[in-house]
């Protein structure tokens, strides 16, 4: 029987049933995940495989974690995933302690991964709620250690079906702890090719080429590990029976996966990267209102920021701001800028965004997809439009301009924003707009799924100055629905 502690969950469940109105059943689906899901179930989940599995919506589910993680429920966590093996190379509980800087000794490669980059964000159930055995690895059989811990399951061969993990456990030729102060010994049949070694924790690795005649006799390859690096004592062995003594010289126990690389995957100069299916990415998670509400103690490290390959900003504008506060009165017009700065905060969410920070009467916005900033743009005009005509004068007046590009997370003034050209170019295109209209970038009204959105507006491509952007630009005016 699985051991949860009930008071804790009774209490902290309440804590979530209030915080937000949720649909119909997803408290109770959610409280039966926790219940009855096995130990894996609760280990790295990904919100997006949960709303698709239990027929709840994407924002809901993000929504659901975030509380649970927020109320103690649940401990979040940025994983940091290899591209081409899908292994879990680092994982970090915090958003300032996030390292972008990825080695897989398993594909021999290092490089850089941005936010919305094989940057995925997962939630495990709190070991105070519900112990699970991958909360203490030690406790894992080797095969678990390697397959359930350190990979994720989804991982695909490019273009196909097949699973990258299924492809690799057809490599295998070992898989062992090293403890410490021991010689571990393994044995197997080499075909030609390579074979390498990994340590899945660590990333230290060697490989050995696999040369000449097939041997008749056991090749005896002896490998020193000293807690941080591998050192075998030949240089090739040909194929055939072979007999591998690890001696590990640390102090700390070790491991070692072992893989006969073929000579048809040696030859790839360019490993391509694996399909998977749809993850919350680090950026997604940054341009959610929810996240930067629960958890407004997140920072990016001060001395970098952390790279989003795209992301969506939107800005908008009071028209005659100025005129409004003498008509008005300074209290009357900053009321009314205070429901207006609610209306676009009411609706950025709807759409999956988050407000970043308000600039005077101004507001900048943040969404992960290109869609969902053109469909809060067309939805903020609309809400606009019926708060003027139930309100009558003083009326709202927006100008709006949007533009998607790659960008800088960053920490200004403690609080998460955006840094970079995307930043400028949106800014100067939502200058372009005038009263009641939306422009956005050729990027952006380019981007999939855009287009569609549009259909139904007059459109009007017009050429402009953008800072930063040699010569002019083509911006579009949205001018009606």
């Amino acid at each position: 029987m699985t051991d949860i502690q009930e008071r804790l969950l009774e209490t902290k469940m309440t804590e979530i049933e209030q915080a937000r109105s949720w649909s119909p059943r997803v408290i109770s689906k959610f409280e039966t995940l926790i219940r009855s899901g096995d130990d894996l179930a609760l280990y790295r989940v990904n919100p997006l495989a949960f709303a698709r599995d239990r027929a709840v919506s994407e924002s809901e589910s993000i929504d659901l974690f975030l509380h649970a993680t927020r109320s103690g429920l649940f401990e979040m966590s940025w994983d940091v995933v290899c591209p081409q093996s899908g292994m879990v190379l680092d994982s970090f509980g915090a958003l300032r302690t996030l390292k972008t800087h990825y080695v897989c000794g398993l594909c021999d490669v290092s490089g850089e991964t941005d936010l919305d980059d094989f940057i995925e964000v997962t939630f495990t159930v709190s070991p105070q709620l519900r112990r699970l055995s991958f909360h203490d690895p030690h406790s894992l059989s080797v095969e678990d250690f390697h397959w359930k811990l350190r990979f994720l399951s989804d991982g695909r061969q490019p273009g196909q079906q097949v699973r990258f993990l299924d492809f690799l456990h057809g490599l295998v030729r070992g898989l062992a702890f090293l403890p410490p102060g021991a010689t571990t010994t393994l044995r197997s049949d080499l075909g030609p090719g390579a074979l390498s070694g990994v340590n899945v924790q660590t990333q230290a690795a060697f490989a050995v080429p696999i040369l000449g005649e097939p041997a008749t006799v056991p090749t005896h390859l002896r490998v020193r590990y000293d807690g941080q690096r591998f050192s075998p004592s030949l240089s090739a062995v040909p194929p055939g029976p072979i007999v591998i003594e690890v001696e590990n010289s640390g102090v700390t126990r070790g491991s070692l996966l072992l893989i006969n690389w073929p000579p048809e995957v040696l030859a790839q100069t360019l490993k391509p990267a694996l399909d998977f299916d749809p993850y919350m990415s680090g950026g997604m998670l940054l341009a959610r209102q929810t996240f930067r509400r629960l958890f407004r103690s997140e920072r990016v490290d001060e001395r970098e920021g952390l790279g989003i390959r795209q992301v969506t900003l939107l800005f908008t504008d009071l028209k005659g701001s100025t005129a409004m506060y003498e008509r008005l009165g300074d209290l009357n017009a900053y009321a009314l800028v205070r429901e207006h700065f609610a209306l676009l905060g009411a609706t950025v969410q709807q759409h999956s965004g988050a407000i970043v920070k308000t600039i005077g009467d101004a507001v900048m916005a943040v969404f992960s997809r290109p869609t969902d900033a053109v469909s809060a743009a067309l939805d903020i005009l609309g809400e606009i439009g019926r708060y003027n005509s139930e309100h009558g004068d003083p009326s709202i007046i927006l100008k709006i301009g949007a533009h998607c590009g790659p960008s800088i997370a960053v920490t200004l003034n403690e609080n998460l924003d955006y840094f970079g050209q995307t930043v400028n170019v949106a800014a100067r295109v939502q200058s372009l707009a005038d009263a009641g209209e939306i422009c956005i970038s050729e990027a952006l009204y380019t981007a999939p799924g855009v287009g569609a959105l549009l259909t139904g507006h007059q459109i009007v491509a017009f050429d402009a100055p953008l800072r930063g952007v040699e010569g002019n630009a083509c911006v579009y005016r949205i001018v009606s629905g």
